[in-house]
């Protein structure tokens, strides 16, 4: 019995690739990815650097992962809230405004991928992380496709003004990413100010009238 006791204590795998996840997202979202010292998310996780490698092959695999994790994230999101959608007007402002709704762990989150989309373009010769950077690659164009098939709808029922598609998704999540290069925690802005004034920016890019009827539905509190 005490055996069992102890092993259903034991951390699995999963959870202590989360606490990697979780750690060095933070890290890389407050010192910058090449600022970050891998040594210091292994700390941070109560193990020691090279346990690291159990679960991911260099700091350049975790980073990749947490890029498609978050953005796999995303897109989830994006295809909950718009999945039979009938008033294109109260979805399109619910998933604006989702895009603000965020615990400080998706801040962290959003902060990353910006920094380093660059990164992204990179070919890596190492099979682990080729593999987690076609991954961020592929859901960045899954994402940016679900954003223009939906404004396509959108146009079709006359909800928004018609315009190219593509490029009407690329100036809106453009607008959105751009925040998560100045924005902070704790700063002279919360985040709820920031959602009011970006989501009505994105309506204005996409010709949709600020009294358009809002969509305030808000997410469950995020644990």
């Amino acid at each position: 019995m005490a055996g069992q006791t102890i092993e259903a204590r034991r951390p699995s795998s999963r959870s202590k690739r989360e606490a990697i996840l979780t750690a060095a997202t933070a890290s890389f979202g407050k010192d910058g990815y090449e600022d970050s010292k891998w040594a210091d998310v292994a700390k941070a996780v109560g193990i020691g650097s090279t346990a690291l490698y159990h679960y991911f092959e260099s700091k350049l695999h975790c980073l990749y992962s947490i890029m498609a994790d978050a953005l796999e994230g995303r897109l989830k999101e994006f295809e909950a809230d718009t999945k039979g959608a009938s008033n294109f007007h109260e979805a399109l402002v619910t998933v604006l405004r989702a895009g603000f709704d965020l615990t400080e762990q998706e801040v962290m989150c959003n902060r990353v991928l910006v920094a380093e989309q660059a990164l992204l373009a990179m070919h890596r010769t190492s099979p682990r992380e080729e593999e987690a950077r076609q991954r961020a690659r592929e859901r960045t164009r899954d994402l940016e496709f679900a954003w223009a098939t939906f404004l396509s709808r959108a146009m079709e029922q006359g909800a928004i003004p018609e315009a190219d598609a593509r490029l009407t998704t690329r100036a809106v999540l453009g607008l959105h990413n751009s925040v998560w290069h100045w924005y902070r925690s704790g700063g002279d802005l919360t985040l709820q100010q920031v959602s009011d004034f970006y989501v009505a920016r994105c309506l204005a890019v996409l010709g949709v009238p600020a009294e358009a009827p809002a969509g305030t539905r808000r997410r469950k509190a995020k644990k």
